[in-house]
Parts: structure tokens; sequence; C-alpha cells
């Protein structure tokens, strides 16, 4: 979006969400009304663009790609920022609950689209454009309400009183038809290329459904709107990984969609989430070792398989070289925002003799896992020292998940199994690592276990983990969530500085009973009913028909 765009947000999100006695959270209404309103195409523009402030997540905004993962066990937050924590550890409740129940953007694209046709104008095919935008944004929304809670009030008009929206939940089979049925409505609507960056076009809405279609396991359906994204021969897997995480990537040839953001003007302000506590960070999103263990080794084979040539001493040696473009880890080198080099180390308490501000225990805002992100933190000397007025522009839909979705619907469908392989070895290639072994990789379970392993590397950090352990099973038809999250620890240990060999530097401590306390970071667990999430207290207290997510209500 351009400057003028990002006003007519604050302008028009401030202005004309009219109703509900602030049943939905909306905000201050007092000044324009549809009488003055509703009169021209750039009013309809404006409307439109208020649709799309937050559009992605009411209570997160853009920022929600980044706190999905720490609910999982490949990502941890140390803080309890918005309660995304209480999940991790498999302790959410509806007094600790994450605050996804909300309806404000959904009220907008309700409200714009009962007053479209008061409006002239000139160009059919723009108005339709308009309001197959705006039904995207709507069918995000429910997508995200339904995953989470399952069946939800579906509200399609604007209510006028808190009374009317005492609803009770539709059925989540309801919710699901209602966001398909609205996708397939609008995508034929939507321009191959939007008019303006920022805005939802075709290729953003086929993703949208896409994702839908694979969460609910309809795979013959994702993997069609998957090869019709490309189909649309728009979108191309960015040859430099780490590039399309900087500001300096955002034309990514890989990026589908990105929420943008302009410095000053619509200024990402979350950046400080981002570093560890050396470079004036909070290390609010952090991975975990759980993630460096799905690493394998440059040769191909898994670190515990025979003849791998793990050292567990020198933990990151001779590992895939997609996991130094992941995470940044103990000894390896690191400029920081002051444009200083150092060498990364978050395991020694004291460096030559003073004290070490990476060191996972030296304050709250020091890493806990004694990992931080490669995206996004790469090169910090990209940001404002704040960390408050930058122009990150978070990732949510990509080239890369439409090649997994292919992959993982051919492992499910258990057909195309080559063209699975295929497709994974073209992200392994990208990222410098080797061919899959076919002859380790031959039957329809041992790809699925590839499938799932790439799908959480290529896409760690960027909210997908929680999701897609809360839906895949294991063998025995078990959520996978049961199996991985498990009590989280860390490594430890101590950085050579001497040594040369940045993935040598880091001497690990093993593992032992006599230390696991050292080690522990966080007591974790999960049950079947937290697959959902709990309506927060304050949503069922104003609305006495909607009833408790089952398991919370006890």
């Amino acid at each position: 979006m351009k400057a003028y765009k990002i006003f007519a947000i604050l302008f028009a999100g401030g202005l004309l969400l009219t109703s509900c006695d602030s049943f939905f959270d909306t905000v201050p209404h007092d000044q324009l009304t549809p009488s003055t309103f509703w009169k021209s195409e750039d009013d309809a523009k404006q409307a439109l663009t208020a649709c799309y402030n937050n559009w992605v997540d009411q209570n997160r905004g853009s920022s929600l790609c980044f706190y999905e993962d720490v609910m999982s066990d490949i990502g941890f937050n140390y803080t309890h920022t918005g309660n995304y924590a209480y999940v991790g550890s498999g302790a959410p409740t509806a007094a600790h609950a994450v605050n996804y129940y909300k309806y404000t953007a959904i009220h907008s694209v309700n409200l714009l689209l009962e007053h479209m046709d008061d409006v002239p104008f000139s160009d059919e095919t723009l108005k339709k454009d308009y309001i197959a935008q705006a039904r995207v944004i709507r069918a995000w929304n429910y997508f995200r309400l339904c995953w989470l809670y399952g069946g939800v009030p579906l509200i399609t008009k604007t209510l006028e009183t808190s009374e009317e929206a005492q609803l009770p939940r539709n059925s989540e089979e309801e919710v699901q038809k209602f966001v398909i049925d609205e996708l397939n409505a609008a995508i034929p609507d939507l321009p191959t290329n939007a008019a303006d960056k920022g805005r939802i076009d075709k290729g953003t809405a086929m993703a949208i459904e896409m994702r839908a279609q694979l969460y609910w396991g309809n795979y013959q359906e994702a993997r069609k709107l998957a090869r019709q994204i490309v189909a649309l021969n728009k979108y191309s897997l960015d040859p430099d990984f780490l590039h399309m995480f900087t500001i300096a990537g955002q034309d990514s040839p890989e990026i589908i969609y990105a929420y943008q953001h302009i410095k000053s003007t619509y200024r990402y302000s979350d950046m400080i989430r981002f570093p560890n506590n050396a470079d004036g960070g909070w290390a609010s999103w952090v991975p975990t070792q759980n993630l460096v263990d799905m690493f394998e080794m440059k040769n191909g084979l898994m670190p515990n398989d025979p003849g791998s040539g793990y050292d567990p001493v020198h933990p990151y040696a001779n590992r895939d070289p997609r996991l130094k473009n992941t995470i940044v880890y103990p000894g390896v080198d690191w400029v920081g925002q002051n444009g200083v080099h150092r060498i990364f180390d978050t395991v020694d308490k004291m460096i030559d003799g003073k004290k070490n501000n990476d060191y996972y225990l030296a304050a709250d805002n020091a890493s806990k896992t004694g990992l931080i992100w490669a995206k996004y933190n790469t090169p910090l000397t990209q940001y404002t020292k704040s960390y408050s007025d930058d122009n990150t522009c978070p990732i949510y839909f990509r080239y890369a998940e439409v090649l997994l979705t292919i992959a993982e619907c051919d492992v499910e469908l258990n057909d195309n199994l080559n063209e699975a392989l295929d497709l994974i070895d073209q992200l392994r290639q990208r990222g410098g690592q080797i061919k899959v072994d076919r002859s380790r990789y031959a039957t329809q379970q041992q790809i699925r276990t590839l499938v799932r392993r790439e799908r959480t590397i290529e896409l760690a950090g960027e909210g997908f983990r929680r999701a897609d352990i809360v839906r895949w099973k294991d063998e025995n038809g078990k959520l996978v969530a049961n199996s991985v999250m498990k009590d989280l620890y860390r490594a430890i240990g101590t950085v050579d500085f001497n040594e040369k060999d940045p993935d040598k530097r880091f001497i690990q401590t093993l593992p032992t009973e006599a230390n696991k306390t050292e080690r522990l970071i966080e007591v974790r667990s999960f049950q079947d009913y937290q697959r959902y999430m709990p309506i927060p207290q304050d949503q069922l207290d104003r609305n006495k028909n909607l009833t408790q997510t089952p398991g919370y209500d006890k």
C-alpha cells in the first residue's frame, strides 16, 4: 500500500465501524454516517482500505505469524505476551486465552458489502474487485476462527446492538462451507496482479483457500489450488533464501503476499522481539533445540543414523547448510545492530572476565533457548535502533508453501510420490543441501516423515508448526502434538573463541541427569482437547449464548 492508503486505513478504520455497542471491539464512530459517505468510488476505496487494517489478525496484527510457532515444539516465548506461552506449555484456560476471538474485520467487511450498491461505479470490474477483496478478508477471518475454535457464530450482516449479537455457534461444517464458498466466489473477480502492493489478488486468495483445504484434510482440492497457483507463472523460489526476509528483499519472486508497512507512516514496531539481549532486543520469539535436531547432516543422514558423522560435542559441525539460514546458534560469526562483529555466545556467563549479555540467563530479555531466528534478524543493521519504526513486511504466503502443499497432498493421496520427492529436492538444493536419497525414502510412510520434516524446516518461524502438529496424526492415529509437546530443553556448554571454524566453536556439555535442571527450560504437556483454543472468558461473559470450547468448560 502506498502512504496515502495507509492514511485511509487510519481514517476509515476509525470512522466507519458503526454498530454493536462495542460488542465487536469497534473504535469510536462519531463523524461519518451513511448519509455523508458512500458517495463515490473513492469512498468505497477508503472503506475497503479500512478492512485491511490488521486484516490478518485483529489481536496481534501482522506479527501474528511470529507468535504462532511459540505454541509449538519449535518455538518458545518466555514473557507470556498475549498468553501464547500458556498454549505452548499446555496450560491454556479461558482466563489465560490467546484472544483470537475478534470480529472487527468481519464487521468492517459486512458494513462495506451492505453499502457497495450505494456507490456509483463507472467500472463494474473495479466494483467486483473491491467486493472480492473484502469477501476474501472475511473468509480468511472465518477460516482462522473456525480452525482455532471449531464452530463459531456466522455473522454476515451488520448488527446494531449487542443483544442482536448474542448468537450461538454455527457448526464447524457450516463455517467451513461458508469460507470455501466465499473464496470460490471471490477468486474469479480478482486480478492476477493487484493494482497496489499489499492488496489481495488472485494468487493470495488461492493461497488462502489452498491452506484452508489442506488444514481441513481436503487434499484433492488443496493440490488442485496449489497447481493453479503454479500455473499463474507468477512466482518462483528465491535463490537467496535469507534475502526474502530482509527489507531489501521485499520484491522477491517467492512472496505471494506480505503485509505491508511503511516507516513512520504505518510502521512495523515489533522488531524488538527478534534480537537477543546484547543487541537491545527482547528475544520474545526464539527457536528451540527441537528444531535444531530436525536438520540432517550434510551427507543427508539424520544425526542419529549410523554413519552420519554426527559429533555430539560439536553438534553444529557438518550439518545441513539450511540450519545456519534458519537459526543463529552459539559460535557463529555475528554482526550486532551497532555494526560490530562478534562471536555469538549464549552459553558462557562471562567472556574475558566481563558479563556476557547474550548468556541465556543474563536477563529476562536473553533467549532462554540460547538461539534466535536467522530469518528477519539478518542483518540487524537494517533496522532502527529502537526496533520500533521499521518497514518490515511479514510474509504470510510464499511459493515454498505451495510446493510443500503439493508434496504433502501427493503423499496423503498416495500418488505422484516421485513428484513429492522432486519438489522437496527443489527446496533442499535451493538451501544448499543434497538431494533426497531415494533408497532411504521409498514408502509412503517414509516419504510422509520426510515431507513433514521438510515442511517444518522450510517454514520454521513463520507460524505453521502449531497448526501442523494438531492436524497431523502418527501411525497410531494420535495427534502428532502428543509426541512432540514434551518438556523443553536447551543445549549447554562453552564457546571456544580460538577455533576458526564457526560450526565447531560450540563445545556441548553432553546431556546427563546431573545437568538436567540446568538444561530444562519449561515443563510442557498436551491433551487432545487442546487441538482447539479456549474462548476468552470476557467473550463468554458478553454472549450468554456462546458455549466454551469442549475440554475447557470443566
